[in-house]
Order: structure tokens, then C-alpha cells, then sequence
């Protein structure tokens, strides 16, 4: 095993999809946590401190924006580079995601190789 390429929190409520993104990333040489929704995913955050977090949208209890504004809000999170992942790609969701702060945004589909890309950017940012 090479040197981990930075520390990700994959958040979403589809089990498939969070099965997807956390065995990819996990292949590419990533550390995964995962957790099921935007409540999980604050509870768990300063116990991973990830580098980068994937971001579902659409999940229950708390979505992907009001988690992200949260992230965004808290002196600890606020440095964490985030990815929404959402099937709606209207550029008033990417405005609004841009707002709040996240660093990139993907269409579900998404091609994995592009997650992969994209994750690694930022996390090699996060890392120095």
C-alpha cells in the first residue's frame, strides 16, 4: 500500500451509490468513512476529519445544502473541501452551491474516473 491520498467522508442515503463512490475512492488509495445523511455525516466529521467530503443533495433528515452550510459555518469543518453530488444540475442549485462555499459539484450519473479526479485535486489541496 502506497501513502493514503487524503481522508474522505462519502455521504449519501443510497447504499449503492455510497457503496460506489467509497470503493472507488478506497481502490484509488483513499481513506473512506461513510455515512448515510447530513445528520451522520455532522455527527461523525470531527471523528474523521476528512480532507474532502462527497455531498449528496437530495438525502432526508438534512440535505446536502443545509449540511454544507453547516460545514461551512463551523469553525472546525469550515476548511473542508466539499463535492455536492446531485441529479439536479440547474445552474440556480450550482449558484447556490457556489454560494455556500462547495469547492466542485457533480451530475449524477457521474463518471467515477471524474469523481476520482476531482476528490483527488481537492484533497491534494487540502494536504499542502
Amino acid at each position: 500500500m502506497g501513502e493514503v491520498l487524503g481522508k474522505v467522508l462519502v455521504v449519501d442515503d443510497d447504499e449503492v451509490i455510497r457503496q460506489l463512490i467509497a470503493v472507488n475512492l478506497s481502490l484509488e488509495g483513499f481513506e473512506v468513512a461513510t455515512a448515510t445523511d447530513g445528520e451522520d455525516c455532522l455527527d461523525q466529521v470531527l471523528d474523521v476529519m476528512p480532507d474532502v467530503i462527497t455531498l449528496d443533495v437530495m438525502m432526508p433528515r438534512l440535505d446536502g445544502w443545509e449540511t454544507a452550510q453547516r460545514l461551512r459555518d463551523g469553525e472546525a469543518t469550515r476548511h473542508i473541501k466539499v463535492v455536492l453530488i446531485t441529479a439536479r444540475a440547474q445552474d440556480d442549485d450550482r449558484r447556490r452551491g457556489m454560494g455556500i462555499g462547495v469547492d466542485a459539484y457533480l451530475t449524477k450519473p457521474f463518471d467515477p474516473a471524474e469523481l476520482i479526479e476531482v476528490v483527488g485535486e481537492l484533497a491534494a489541496t487540502a494536504r499542502g
